[in-house]
């Protein structure tokens, strides 16, 4: 008898390996978000720039992120300097093609001669010239030698002043008077003359000392202010046009040429300042004094 075999059924056994998922595959969403929402912020950052700004002032922002454009532009035209004379905003000269940026600003120049320091170079040459005249003829008049100290040069916002001042061997005027004594009235001339063919106007001050004056209702602003007038008109009287006088003032003692001594004879002194010219012959300046000579 035939033994019949059962069939075999296979045991199938099933293993199943679990991974952590790292809290959803862990912070690398976060950082794209955060990419996300700064990207955002420049592209809004951007936007209100765009709409907060002149077109001159994009042009510039622009030109400072792209610093080559400063090698294409320096040799292009002006004065000597960093840039040649040109501003980062100006005309390209490079030429211009299809896709270029084909900017047309305006250039700002920055040349070293030009309107007003023009005129105040020539103004320079005339007033240096003016310091030698001046002195030569005081060295060749006999009477006008001994008070040639008495005559200073300062060259100041408002021009060149010369300042005649009060020493122990000269005075201007006569005590308490705005009477020229004789050796202004000698003086004055030569003044006169030589500046009467100069472009330039003339202003005329007065000044005292600290001393305390009182009389016949004068005091130091009258006093100073009437002594600035009697120059005027004795420069008049040496041949200089009314029109060539732009002011006339007195201003006592408040201004002294010796600041720590108010009562030195120095103080007592006449401004007669010769004032700058821009290049067109107009009248420029006022200030403080910035250099002496």
């Amino acid at each position: 008898m035939s033994e019949t075999l059962e069939p075999v059924t296979p045991i199938i056994v099933k293993k199943s390996i679990v991974h952590a998922h790292a809290g959803h595959h862990g912070g690398a969403w976060k950082v794209a978000y955060a990419d996300f929402v700064t990207a955002m912020m420049a592209f809004f950052l951007l936007m209100w720039l765009l709409g907060a700004t002149t077109e001159k002032q994009r042009k510039a922002l622009a030109d400072y992120f792209a610093p080559t454009i400063v090698e294409k532009k320096e040799q292009s035209a002006g004065a000597d300097g960093l840039l040649g004379g040109d501003a980062i905003v100006a005309k390209e000269n490079y030429p211009s093609r299809a896709g270029g940026i084909g900017e047309r600003s305006i250039v700002i120049p920055t040349a070293k001669v030009g309107g007003q320091q023009k005129g105040k170079a020539a103004d320079a040459q005339r007033f240096a010239a003016l310091r030698q005249i001046l002195r030569y003829k005081l060295a060749r008049d006999p009477a006008l030698k001994r008070i040639a100290r008495s005559m200073r040069f300062t060259e100041t916002e408002d021009g060149l002043r010369l300042d005649l001042v009060d020493d122990a061997n000269f005075s201007m005027f006569l005590v308490g008077t705005s009477v020229l004594t004789p050796e202004a009235q000698r003086l004055l001339p030569v003044v006169a003359q030589s500046i009467a063919d100069m472009p330039n106007d003339i202003r005329v001050r007065g000044h005292t000392d600290a001393a305390p004056f009182s009389a016949g209702g004068r005091n130091n602003w009258t006093l100073s202010t009437s002594r600035a007038d009697a120059t005027r008109q004795q420069l008049m009287l040496d041949g200089l046009p009314s029109a060539r006088f732009l002011r006339i003032e007195g201003v006592a003692d408040r201004e002294p040429y010796n600041p720590a001594d108010p009562y030195d004879p120095v103080n007592r002194r006449i401004s007669i300042t010769l004032g700058w010219t821009s290049a067109d012959g107009a009248k420029t300046g006022a200030g403080e004094p910035r250099a002496g000579a």
